[in-house]
């Protein structure tokens, strides 16, 4: 059994029985979202189990003689560094080690959660998105079949990738990086780039108001760039709309950088129909916005509709994250 049913309910009964009921599943004042994310987990659980995979632990890699329990929704660390299980191909493996050999300054990197957590959205993208590094024209067939008002042509395909982290003067001046990035060669020679988040199982929470110094940098690339109103700014920071706020402020900061490099940026968020909370706080978003015409909201659902992808691969992927 990879899944329960659609119609039947997730019980704390079944979750405990697969070591996936955890407080931090439920949301408060969001049954939806919550009941989804107890779905997801213990998807991640039965999943495991039906590929036969030791099971893994909360912390990911524990230490002797400190406490740890078992956590459904993880693989063993052995186990998961052993096989790259949580991955579904020999092309998404690939991706992910030439991500982990190829370290940018000051990156975020969780390695051992990108190894062995079933429900990160990490791992996710690189199941949706790590066939199509391999293939320049797979990946330029599959973004303009999703986004069909893309410009120019695929030339890349970088995984937790940022133009530049911490630059003062520069971009964001921050740690943020897209989760997967397409960069563009446009008609005029120039270079383009979209931007790609990628949420599954977390829900959108409030984020914690950026100090001053940042807070001014953002409000500057908000004002030059002209994506967002300006009194609209004060509505998203600090709220839970902050992060998608300055994921597509990354995309847009770069068309204004110094090296007059990128000519065109866009931004897409993406995530399951069933995660309402992330639903919600886009729709939210995009009625704060100035400019819309190079941002989008996907939903994984869609992407696999699409048809963009290889049947095999786009099956594996429905098996493994939705149902």
């Amino acid at each position: 059994m990879v899944s329960i049913s659609k119609d039947e309910q997730v019980t704390d009964e079944v979750l405990s029985a697969h070591y996936c009921l955890e407080k931090v599943d439920k949301v408060p004042g969001d049954p939806e979202t919550t009941e989804f994310k107890r779905r997801a987990r213990l998807h991640q659980g039965l999943w495991r189990e039906a590929k036969g995979l030791e099971i893994g632990s909360q912390p990911i890699r524990p230490k002797p003689g400190q406490p740890s329990r078992l956590l459904g929704s993880r693989i063993a660390w052995d186990v998961a560094w052993e096989t790259g299980a949580n991955f579904l191909n020999k092309a998404t493996r690939g991706a992910v080690k030439d991500r982990i050999a190829n370290r940018q300054p000051h990156q975020t990197l969780n390695k051992d959660r990108l190894y062995c957590d079933l429900l990160s959205s990490m791992p996710m993208c690189f199941n949706l998105f790590g066939e199509l590094q391999a293939d320049i024209n797979l990946a330029d067939s599959a973004v303009h079949r999703w986004w069909p008002d893309v410009p120019g042509r695929v030339t890349a395909v970088l995984f937790e990738w940022s133009p530049g982290r911490r630059l003062k003067g520069q971009y964001l001046e921050n740690r943020s990086a897209f989760d997967v990035a397409f960069i563009l060669e446009l008609d005029n020679g120039a270079q383009g780039v979209l931007g790609v988040e990628t949420k599954y199982h977390e829900h959108c929470k409030k984020e914690k108001h950026p100090p001053d110094e940042r807070y001014a940098r953002y409000r500057e690339v908000s004002a030059v760039t002209g994506i967002i109103a300006i009194d609209a700014i004060d509505k998203v920071a600090g709220t839970e709309l902050q992060q998608i706020w300055l994921d597509h402020l990354l995309a847009a900061s770069m068309t204004i950088h110094s090296s007059n490099c990128w000519n065109w940026a866009g931004f897409v968020l993406v995530h399951p129909a069933g995660n309402q909370s992330y639903g919600r706080a886009a729709k939210r978003y995009m009625d704060c916005l100035n400019k819309r015409d190079s941002v989008y909201v996907s939903t994984l659902e869609s992407l696999l509709a699409a048809d963009a992808l290889p049947r095999k691969s786009a099956r594996a992927f429905q098996e493994r994250y939705l149902w």
